[in-house]
């Protein structure tokens, strides 16, 4: 890898910066001393530059940083929220009419915040909140084909066929829809849990799906984005996303 290394007079080389080894440090990657050896590895890429020289630093606002390979937050400025959005709540900042919205539970926060993507307002579950714009805007683009995880409940004993027809393919009003993946989780009397994964951002696509194919969805709920899921978060509860669910989102849309 040094033989893609730059002199210090780079675009990367900031005289007023923060040696990078003090900015892996604090943005949590390792020590100091085992972030120097990291440098000197060639490990340490910045804004597409391999960086092998101990004495370079950085501007942590601007700089695009990966560590092997992986993107690495080093903006304290970024936000990046997981909420687990309870049913009835509108997908929205604020309301006119007073309703309650994700917004409320966002007042606390410094900074423009805005949500990637939408949940309609009685689907339930896994929302990310951020202030990054540009992987905002990619991870809400059908091009990058991130993937989403719902477990929907819905009426009647669903076929074993089921899960075919829907990875075949479903035409609906404004198109034809395919999901990745489905499974039947469980089925009890007159219901059935099933997961469904599709890479899909139509307007409640998965309940028009559902419905299309004779299964109204009785309850709703987004487990995952990508790599990013929910865990044992409470609705209504707020946390931040870890440096490993970032990297995984950045490496999801190429940034």
């Amino acid at each position: 890898m040094t033989s893609e290394h730059r002199s210090p007079s780079s675009s990367t080389a900031d005289p007023e910066g923060v040696r990078l080894q003090k900015v892996l440090s604090q943005a949590g990657v390792a020590s100091r001393r085992a972030a120097e050896e990291m440098i000197v590895e060639g490990r340490i890429e910045v804004d597409g530059e391999v960086i092998t020289e101990l004495g370079r630093r950085v501007d942590p606002a601007t700089a695009v940083v990966h560590v092997d390979g992986n993107r690495v937050m080093v903006n304290d400025d970024l936000t990046h929220l997981l909420l687990n959005k309870p049913r009835g709540i509108l997908c929205t900042m604020s309301d006119d009419k007073g309703r309650p919205c994700i917004g409320d539970y966002l007042r606390e926060r410094q900074g423009k915040l805005f949500h990637v993507g939408r949940l309609d307002q009685d689907t339930e579950g896994l929302l990310l909140i951020t202030n990054d714009g540009e992987l905002a805007n990619r991870l809400m683009h059908p091009s990058y084909k991130v993937r989403k995880t719902y477990l929907a409940e819905v009426l009647g004993s669903v076929p074993k066929d089921l899960g075919q027809q829907l990875r075949k393919g479903v035409e609906l009003e404004d198109g034809l829809v395919k999901v990745d993946r489905f499974k039947l989780v469980d089925m009890n009397q007159n219901r059935s849990l099933v997961e469904i994964v599709l890479h899909e951002g139509r307007n409640r696509i998965v309940r028009r799906l559902l419905k299309h194919v004779g299964y109204p969805v009785q309850r709703l709920v987004r487990t995952r984005i990508g790599d990013v899921r929910l865990t044992s978060e409470r609705p209504g509860a707020i946390r931040p996303l870890n440096g490993q669910e970032i990297g995984s989102l950045y490496r999801a849309v190429g940034l």
